[in-house]
């Protein structure tokens, strides 16, 4: 049931989004910072130092704080890198080990204190700092697999750091060098023909010395960066403000269309001064249902994923007749990433490579009924992934199917024979004759609790008791980077557009880093290993194929699905198209604060 509109007005007064009285509009309507997108965060963030903020909305607001050296074509599909930074893409030497970035002049952060109130240009030497950091041991960066055995001599610097217990950021190391003010060398260890990518993503922004020794401790809070955007506020969970960088060197737009539908866009935004919007306003909505009624409400521009709830707004491919009579619109993508179920490899009950080990998990995974989740609980909004690379991401094989497919009387013999007997009670005891009891942590939303009652259901079917243990998301992802969860569903989406950003998330070395299964297996590393040497090719898709393969022997993850995200767009905001990689499109978009968002309400006031 929807919220009372009484309790709803309520919620939203508490987290500040009735400021302002629906459709109020800037004062200025000529000045472009006039423009306000409102939005919504499904949950916290971990604050915004690009080395130790892995989380998506971190990721959301670095993108706009930040600037890379190379970043993507808003329209062009599939994802296609073009410069950022860099005055150019790099020059590639030595068979892919050397790349060579030249930067652009007149690249400024924000005025900040760190800078005593000035601004301060972007140089060659705060990339080599700002990469650096990665490996720096007392940072413990999630990121560090990025760069990881991969530059010439910094993995040297970061054991040396391990002995002395401090990282010497003065030393030089051949293969991060700024040979002059603006020109970047990197030499790698081996050929990695992904490293443009990796230079392309949030986490990648450079940050400079000085704002680090300024904030210490609270550099999260207090990003000072090039990008589009400035941090104007944070209230951490509660409430972000971004506002456009004054220092910010503008651009102008003017992008190719790609596919059907960008024609509209190309035709209301090429030769526009960007940035459009001025402002961005983001709270805190957990729940599905709060996000939509303040999308009705006109208290939030656009909103993404409301599938549980798309009964009130879904008609055919479009919006219902009243949703279309307010101006309102839906775009539908296939977002890049993949949904799994975690089992912790170095739980006591889970883990291990033994038979019946590996027997557990695959009949866990097997006892799940993937149909029932995508029906019921998605309402259709999204496909089943049958192998760890998504459709869109280069690597993925629309031919390849699962082996641990839904089949209860299956994974019901298959505990049978590997002594996961039952008792009189009908529940399952471990081989030794202990309980068996499988615990799977998830948040406290509703929509958790629709999928904590599938997965009871589906192990009831299998003689498994399930207890289910709540936390919020940033407390249970801290866990889970300790491998202390016994059982956890997660997703990630694509960082960069190649099978190895989701591959890497199983690779052992990566465990307290991207690897929250804690898996680490033999077979699979020796194969990643040899495919992050090679080009995209027959020969590496095959290796990813046989990585997948491996993962399901081994029942290390559930394979999940990739939800048909689904956007409804109010009547005023002009460009919007979702990028597979990027996620903060504001910079690409405009507003037509002459028409701002109908509602109900207001739209009854006018007749």
């Amino acid at each position: 049931m929807l919220l009372p509109t009484s309790l709803f007005r309520a919620l939203l007064a508490a987290i500040g989004l009735l400021a302002a009285p629906a459709g109020a509009t800037a004062a200025d309507p000529a000045n472009a910072h006039s423009k306000v997108i409102r939005i919504a965060f499904a949950a916290t963030d971990e604050g915004f130092d690009p080395v130790r903020s892995a989380n998506y909305y971190s990721g959301v607001v670095l993108d706009a704080v930040g600037e890379r050296l190379l970043s993507y074509d808003y329209l062009a599909r599939p994802a296609k890198l073009m410069p950022g930074v860099a005055e150019a893409m790099p020059t590639v030497n030595d068979g892919g080990k050397t790349y060579i970035f030249h930067l652009r002049k007149g690249k400024y952060f924000n005025p900040d204190p760190a800078f005593g109130g000035k601004k301060r240009e972007l140089t060659a030497d705060d990339f080599v700092f700002s990469i650096k950091r990665f490996l720096d041991p007392s940072l413990r960066s999630q990121w560090r697999f990025l760069f990881d055995g991969k530059i010439v001599g910094l993995d040297a610097l970061a054991k040396q750091a391990e002995k002395a217990g401090k990282f010497d950021y003065d030393t030089p190391i051949e293969g991060l060098t700024a040979l002059d003010r603006y020109t970047l060398r990197i030499k790698l260890t081996q050929p990695d023909f992904n490293f443009s990518y990796i230079v392309a993503m949030p986490a990648v922004i450079p940050v400079t010395r000085e704002s680090i020794a300024a904030y210490k401790d609270d550099v999260g809070a207090h990003p000072v960066g090039t990008g589009a955007y400035q941090l104007r506020d944070y209230q951490r969970g509660r409430r972000i403000v971004l506002e456009a960088n004054p220092n910010f060197t503008p651009f102008v737009w003017d992008f190719a269309p790609s596919e059907p539908g960008d024609e509209q866009i190309v035709a209301a935004m090429k030769g526009k001064t960007m940035p459009q919007i001025g402002r961005i306003e983001i709270n805190y909505i957990e729940e599905e249902q709060s996000n939509y009624l303040a999308f009705m409400n006109g208290q939030l521009d656009y909103i993404s994923g409301a599938s549980t709830l798309a009964e009130h707004w879904r008609e055919g491919k479009g919006v219902k007749p009243a949703l279309r009579a307010l101006g309102i619109t839906r775009k539908d993508t296939i977002e890049p990433e993949t949904t799994y179920t975690l089992l912790n490899l170095r739980d006591p009950v889970t883990g291990g490579f033994s038979p019946e080990k590996i027997a557990l998990r695959r009949a866990i995974i097997m006892a799940y009924d993937q149909q029932a989740e995508i029906q019921t609980l998605r309402k259709g909004m999204a496909m089943q992934n049958e192998m760890i690379i998504p459709p869109g991401v280069v690597g993925h094989n629309p031919g390849y199917r699962a082996v641990n497919r839904y089949h209860p009387a299956a994974a019901n013999k298959l505990l049978d024979a590997y002594g996961y007997t039952k008792g009189a009670d009908g529940w399952r005891t471990l081989p030794d004759g202990a309980p068996l009891v499988i615990t799977l942590t998830s948040e406290p939303r509703s929509t958790s609790r629709e999928f904590d009652e599938l997965w009871r259901k589906s192990l009831e079917k299998i003689g498994i008791r399930l207890e289910v243990k709540k936390g919020t998301f940033a407390e249970n992802l801290k866990a889970a980077k300790a491998c202390q969860l016994q059982m956890w569903g997660s997703a990630w989406i694509a960082d960069y557009p190649d099978g190895e950003n989701f591959l890497q998330l199983l690779y052992g070395p990566n465990a307290g880093q991207s690897n929250n299964t804690c898996y680490d297996s033999p077979v699979f590393n020796r194969l990643y290993e040899k495919s992050i040497t090679l080009p995209d090719s027959p020969e590496r898709n095959a290796l990813y194929e046989l990585m997948t393969r491996q993962v399901e022997y081994d029942g290390a993850w559930r394979f999940g699905v990739s939800r048909i995200r689904s956007t409804l767009l109010h009547r005023n905001l002009i460009g919007y198209k979702k990028h597979p990689v990027m996620h903060a499109e504001w910079m690409y978009m405009d507003m037509d604060i002459a028409q701002p968002p109908l509602t109900q309400a207001n739209a009854k006031e006018k007749q």
